[in-house]
């Protein structure tokens, strides 16, 4: 559905006609834009938009099935951005990602969300309330767009950090509470760095060329202007893949970790049990052979026997106790 529709001259708005032919016409007309926004479209819906700004059919596809990565492909009337806004639950620990299109052509803009987290609103909000900022044309926008969600991702790097930090102290606390899911929650928190990769890793060449810093990077409808904005966006995008791969090998690091202390604490549990295997032998060997009920037997028939095979058993028992104990079997 179309969720807003205006015509922005000199970096004001002013509410634009219902057909959007004319609302195109009047906004190269003054020399401003026109930005629409549409929510999850249908094909019908969408139609009368394509067929009015002179959409690609191919961006037109994937505008309306999303599931995209982030990319930016160049034709004829219009440039087609997809990035992929991201969204941090802190009840569940979770990254869930939407996604935005932007068709920029000559003296338009269209934006098309899919899910949720998306900086549209608040985007249109805080340009709204800079009309220098607008005035720079429909690249403004783009630029708006951009850097948002990239500083959300910021955000939500922060966030990561701090799960990750609670993850270390879970395992390499010395009470070892919680490790029967510790694992569990160490591959979660995995795939949720994987999820929020998947949005940045894909972002930083669209906003190469949109910077310019890029081989083949002459872009259509793209104020040169708004090079060195762009050149700060992606700056910011670099910042948050190297805190997305660092969360990366240190989540990889602590998993590691994790197995190596469990295999060590079953190495423990094995040498304890073996070592009051080897106690609970002693005795259960002297008592079996004075158990066989032989009739010629040494001390058989001695007075001080039975006390002294409870001595003997005792000293040993101790022992080998002393001996596992100083060896730190148990």
């Amino acid at each position: 559905m179309i969720v807003d529709c205006a015509i922005y001259r000199d970096g004001h708005r002013t509410e634009g006609p219902q057909d959007f032919s004319d609302a195109l016409d009047e906004a190269r007309a003054a020399g401003g834009f026109v930005w629409i926004g549409l929510h999850e479209p249908t094909e019908e819906e969408f139609a009368h938009v394509t067929q009015e700004f002179a959409l690609h059919p191919l961006a037109v596809e994937d505008a309306l099935k999303a599931h995209q990565r982030p990319k930016l492909e160049v034709y004829d009337d219009s440039l087609f951005l997809v990035l992929k806004p991201v969204v941090y639950e802190p009840r569940s620990d979770t990254v869930s990602s939407g996604e935005v299109m932007v068709f920029l052509g000559d003296s338009f803009v269209v934006t098309v969300r899919h899910g949720e987290g998306s900086p549209l609103a608040a985007v249109r909000q805080r340009l709204e309330q800079e009309p220098e900022m607008l005035a720079k044309g429909p690249t403004s926008v783009v630029y708006a767009i951009a850097d948002a969600t990239v500083d959300h991702y910021l955000d939500v790097a922060t966030e990561l950090q701090t799960d990750l930090e609670e993850l270390e102290a879970e395992v390499f606390s010395p009470v070892g509470a919680g490790t029967r899911h510790t694992a569990s929650r160490i591959y979660t928190f995995k795939r949720q760095v994987l999820e929020f990769r998947r949005s940045t890793g894909p972002l930083a060449p669209p906003l190469s060329r949109l910077a310019g810093t890029s081989a083949g990077s002459g872009l259509p409808f793209v104020n040169d202007k708004a090079r060195p904005f762009f050149r700060d966006v992606g700056d910011h995008l670099t910042r948050v893949n190297d805190s997305v791969e660092g969360l990366d090998r240190l989540v990889s690091d602590i998993l590691s970790a994790h197995l190596a202390q469990t295999s060590v604490r079953q190495n423990d549990d094995m040498r304890k049990i073996s070592a009051w295997a080897a106690m609970a032998a002693v005795p259960t060997m002297i008592a079996g052979i004075y158990g066989m009920n032989f009739e010629h037997m040494p001390e058989l028939r001695w007075v001080w026997g039975y006390p002294a095979v409870i001595v003997v058993m005792a000293v040993l028992e101790m022992s080998l106790y002393r001996l596992f104990k100083h060896r730190g079997w148990l």
